[in-house]
């Protein structure tokens, strides 16, 4: 194994290494980055995995993003002369995969590029300028001499709709772009350590996978028609060389549970015009809290037998409207959509904010004179999100999850025995408000379910349970502010927080605060406050508990008391 490392202000990273016969990877590491779009904060970084495979022909299999531009043209020009390149193989458009394609195409003008039909219609709009293409689908074969010939798996909307899988049959290597992948960094270039890189496996998959759990199990059904696979040449982190098998296992496993779920959402949108992709992902954000499936859909590219077949298991409608511009392809989509609805399904509408999008309110009409109900108002973006506005998204998705399990909730409760009903309510708590601010965007949460739990470092719990909208707030890293309420003087903050706010309010408003060194409000009336940070969380299954450790605290009054919490039954929180 052969490996170059090159160190660059910013902690961008470069590794070249030989990963099988003739298959170089080029690893452009990303040390720093913290957050990806708006699905999750990331822990660990990430890396952007691009592949050069060296047969009688020489193949390309993506490129990177563009802010290792030179580092990465250098860094191939090191290993081939770009004029040497046949083929340029494009896995999906995503641009932290296709930020380069434009540059290697400079460079290397006589590459064909490679991709499914979506795909370089993607890229018409993306290079600007004009490139050989072969288009690919399912099943067809690329021979590139010396016994390297790829075959080309379809796997769309994983997680974009033009994704495809390609495997060398020389190697055995299985070179799958997002799937399998996850966001770590680190100079191990395979997976060695599963332990470790669990945790962000399963977090990738649930934000960029779990949505479209039906179409990852298309995808696996058709490797399983190919031969073993010796590696998986995953778009992020580690390559999966020790425990591939058995983390495919896992996706199988998890979107098998999601796809048999009782709910489902299908999400219908135009993913790169305007800011539908952020908005879309934060709706579906969202939903996917409550436990409820969200089945993501390009409105270009699905074809009517798709649309009913989904819209006809879906308890739940989303569209992001396209543009006025948009072909003549979505506005039958859009059709036939209508056309598959039911009365008994629930709606949201958004718009992308293109500035020329199709107006919601003709679409909203028919939907109502359907008899399908309005799970939230329609938002329409017409400037640049802000995190206030993918709050506003991430509410409106709850809130639909939630009015579409409202049964199911009301049928837990009614489960439970009576007299353990009885027993568990006489567990009491404090009364608290967790109160968080991440630049525009504030939430609050009235809590009771606080205790502490370390004293090297100071630090206690929180269960939160998974659809509350301030879940978002509390991830790893995340600041807050944990305000005590006091015996005696709390009705009034607690009956404002206990008040079921329309997506996107504003939590304080008529509330007199001050912010915490941290940023998060102070409330002026609590009898004491801690400012947190969120070490860990833990899994426990309709909630998460929340571990973190205090930085400041300040009491108002020594003699008073906190106010405590008194339940007559135990059956919800």
């Amino acid at each position: 194994m052969v490996a170059l490392k090159e160190r660059v202000e910013s902690r961008l990273t470069l590794e070249t290494v030989e990963i099988a016969a003739n298959t170089t990877a080029i690893r452009c590491l990303d040390w720093d980055r913290d957050r990806f779009d708006i699905e999750f904060a990331l822990q660990n970084g990430t890396t952007y995995n691009s592949f050069l495979i060296q047969g009688e022909k020489v193949a390309l299999v993506d490129t990177s993003h563009e802010k290792f531009r030179q580092l990465y043209l250098d860094a191939l020009a090191g290993l081939i002369d770009p004029r040497k390149i046949d083929y340029l193989i494009i896995s999906h458009t995503e641009p932290d995969h296709s930020g380069l394609v434009a540059d290697v195409l400079r460079l290397a003008p006589q590459a064909v590029v490679v991709g499914a039909k979506v795909a370089i219609q993607f890229l018409e709009d993306l290079v600007h300028q004009p490139f050989e293409r072969k288009l690919v689908k399912n099943g067809d074969r690329l021979d590139l001499g010396n016994g390297h010939e790829l075959e080309f798996v379809s796997a769309p909307n994983l997680h974009w709709p033009d994704t495809i899988f390609s495997y060398d049959h020389k190697t055995q290597v299985l070179f799958t772009c997002d799937a399998f992948g996850m966001h770590f960094c680190d100079d191990c270039t395979f997976d060695e350590d599963l332990e470790l890189l669990e945790a962000d496996f399963r977090t990738y998959y649930e934000c960029l996978m779990e949505p479209n759990a039906r179409s990852v199990l298309s995808a696996i059904k058709r490797m399983k028609e190919l031969p073993p696979f010796s590696l998986i040449a995953t778009g992020h982190g580690p390559l999966l060389q020790y425990h591939a098998t058995e983390l495919v296992g896992r996706y199988q496993e998890w979107s098998q549970a999601k796809a048999k779920a009782e709910m489902t959402v299908a999400l219908f949108y135009v993913p790169e015009y305007g800011y539908s992709d952020r908005l879309a992902h934060a709706i579906s954000q969202g939903i996917s809290k409550t436990g409820v499936v969200v089945e993501e859909m390009d409105l270009r590219t699905v074809d009517a037998s798709e649309i009913r077949e989904l819209v006809g298991i879906a308890s739940g409608i989303v569209i992001g409207m396209p543009s006025q511009a948009q072909s003549a392809t979505t506005q039958v989509a859009l059709s036939t959509i209508l056309a598959a609805v039911n009365e008994k399904q629930s709606f949201g509408l958004f718009e992308s904010g293109g500035g020329d999008d199709e107006s919601v309110y003709p679409l909203r009409i028919r939907f109502q004179e359907v008899g399908l109900s309005e799970a939230f108002p329609p938002i329409q973006v017409k400037e640049t999100p802000t995190e206030a506005t993918y709050q506003l998204c991430d509410e409106a998705g709850t809130d639909l999850g939630q009015w579409l399990t409202r049964d199911r909730s009301i049928k837990q409760m009614k489960s439970m025995d009576g007299d353990l009903d009885k027993a568990l309510g006489r567990i009491s708590g404090g009364l608290y408000i967790i109160t968080a601010k991440k630049k525009e965007a504030s939430s609050a949460m009235l809590a009771s379910w606080v205790a502490q739990a370390s004293m090297e470092p100071l630090g206690f719990t929180i269960a939160v349970a998974k659809d509350r909208a301030i879940e978002s707030f509390l991830h790893v890293g995340d600041r807050f502010v944990l305000n005590v309420l006091q015996e005696g003087n709390y009705q009034t903050l607690m009956r404002h927080f206990l008040k079921r706010f329309a997506p996107g309010a504003d939590r304080f408003e008529g509330i007199k605060t001050y912010p915490a060194n941290n940023g998060s409000p102070i409330l002026a009336d609590a009898l004491a406050y801690l400012e947190c940070e969120v070490v860990s969380r833990l899994d426990c299954n309709d909630h998460w508990l929340v571990y973190s450790t205090v930085e400041v605290g300040r009491v108002s009054d020594i003699n008073a008391l906190t106010a405590v919490h008194h339940r007559k039954v135990g059956n919800h929180y």
